[in-house]
């Protein structure tokens, strides 16, 4: 799976089921990483629903929810931080919650949950022309599937 330069080929997955589960809470973020999500799914030839919970930490037990529908998930938001703790519990209990699924519930998931300071930082990484969050979470998710066709589980 690797190409050029260390980043990672694209791999063909036709027929490919994946759920885009999408936190609103910052609307205009997750537009953006959405269109790259999108994007990278359509280069692979995969197929994909998307599912809108209010934030971030609603998505990890939406994708417990559908967990045997799809064959991977792309978990798409933004926490920004604020002037209270509640970002560092956000942050870390959906982080949390997307890794105890994927590690115990063996569920394949690619995180595209933004953790920033600022919009400004948001903007930057969810843009599909600067750094491309959502697509890179889709394509994390695309190379679990190929992982696990090629490990046979």
């Amino acid at each position: 799976m690797a190409g050029i330069g260390g980043a990672l080929d694209v791999p063909e997955l036709r027929g490919a089921r994946l759920l885009l589960v999408e936190a609103r809470y910052h609307a205009s973020i997750a537009d953006m990483l959405l269109d790259g999500a999108r994007a990278m799914l359509d280069r692979g030839h995969c197929t994909w629903e998307t599912v809108t919970v209010p934030g971030a930490l609603e998505i990890p037990p939406a994708i417990a929810l559908a967990a045997d529908g799809f064959d991977a998930f792309v978990a798409l938001g933004c926490v920004i931080r604020g002037e209270t703790t509640h970002y560092d519990l956000v942050a870390n209990e959906s982080c949390r919650g997307i890794m105890d699924l994927g590690v115990a519930g063996r569920a394949l998931i690619g995180n595209g949950i933004l953790t920033v300071e600022n919009e400004a930082q948001a903007i930057e990484r969810a843009d599909p022309a600067r750094q491309d969050k959502g697509g890179h979470a889709a394509l994390a998710a695309m190379c679990l599937i190929a992982l696990r066709t090629r490990f046979r589980i």
